[in-house]
């Protein structure tokens, strides 16, 4: 059986696999309103697009928070409440994440050969995210028995997780994060090249540079860990390089939720025409992340506290 840290380990290379297809398609989801095509798109799939972009951020929202939750209430120790919330993060991302193709494929199939070949898309991503995500899966729970799927949690001595291992899972962390903000950021720069973007009001101008500015700090906070490692640790495993790393990764999320919102707003202008709504919806996505992110994990260590 593996132990507790491979296991943790195993896990959050899992949801690193999944973050990866998710910020690309978050970034391309992005650049979707920013593209030549948009004017020919009726006003079903521009709303639609919008939709789909919500989901993806829940999607990254989810995947991202057992980071901040291993930083700031386990601070890198391994535990089986840290991988059960890896385990419940990670399933609840793939329900928004196929919807999202879904959306995506059905406004696809409008362009391709109108509604009828829209709903052929969708229905088919549909069943083969669901055939691949769950399906499979529960026929060979099914088919080994109650034992199978069986936690295994808790069976072993709760033991200090050891130093190597609390730095090779923050710098794993670190790179879930990482690989997103560089899309993104690509992304942004793209956009301000485009006619779209001239179009854009001067506020919505600004905002996106601002989200810019924001996922580029995110970008040099997760890539100074290993110049710290490098030029002050000589590559030795220290705790000050450990706590180093687990305050880059927390910090390097403010500036990212900050970019993502900031984006959302310039997306829901363009898409509804009206910069209250857009600042609800910004806002909105902003307190969530940080809800998720800093907000729940804080509230957790202070209950363990009390």
């Amino acid at each position: 059986m593996a132990s507790l840290k491979d296991r943790v380990q195993n896990a959050l290379d899992e949801g690193r696999t999944l973050i990866l297809g998710a910020q690309v398609l978050l970034g391309a989801q992005y650049a979707a309103f920013f593209t030549n095509a948009w004017d020919t798109l009726s006003s079903t799939a521009r709303l639609l697009l919008l939709i789909g972009l919500l989901l993806l951020l829940a999607v990254v929202g989810l995947l991202i928070a057992p980071a901040s939750f291993h930083r700031i209430v386990e601070r890198g120790e391994d535990s089986d409440r840290l991988l059960r919330m890896v385990h419940a993060d990670t399933g609840r991302a793939l329900v928004p994440m196929a919807c999202a193709f879904a959306l995506d494929l059905y406004v696809l199939g409008g362009k391709l050969d109108g509604k009828r070949a829209s709903v052929v898309a969708a229905l088919a991503i549909g069943a083969v995210a669901a055939t691949m995500w769950w399906g499979i899966e529960w026929i060979v729970r099914w088919r080994l028995g109650p034992a199978a799927g069986r936690s295994r949690m808790g069976t072993e001595p709760s033991e200090p997780t050891r130093l190597k291992d609390k730095i090779r899972h923050v710098l794993t962390e670190s790179r879930v994060v990482l690989p997103g903000a560089q899309a993104l950021l690509g992304f942004q720069f793209t956009a301000t090249l485009t006619r779209e973007f001239d179009q854009l009001p001067s506020l919505s101008q600004w905002i996106h540079v601002g989200s810019l500015i924001s996922i580029a700090i995110t970008t040099i906070l997760l890539m100074t860990p290993p110049a710290f490692h490098r030029i002050v640790e000589a590559g030795e495993d220290t705790e000050r390089f450990h706590r180093f790393a687990s305050r880059m990764v927390l910090l390097a999320m403010a500036p990212l939720s900050i970019g993502l919102s900031g984006d959302l707003f310039v997306v829901v202008r363009k898409v509804i025409g009206r910069s209250d709504a857009a600042l609800v919806a910004a806002l909105t996505a902003l307190a969530a992340l940080w809800a998720l992110w800093y907000g729940y994990p804080m509230a957790a260590r202070d209950k363990m506290r009390a």
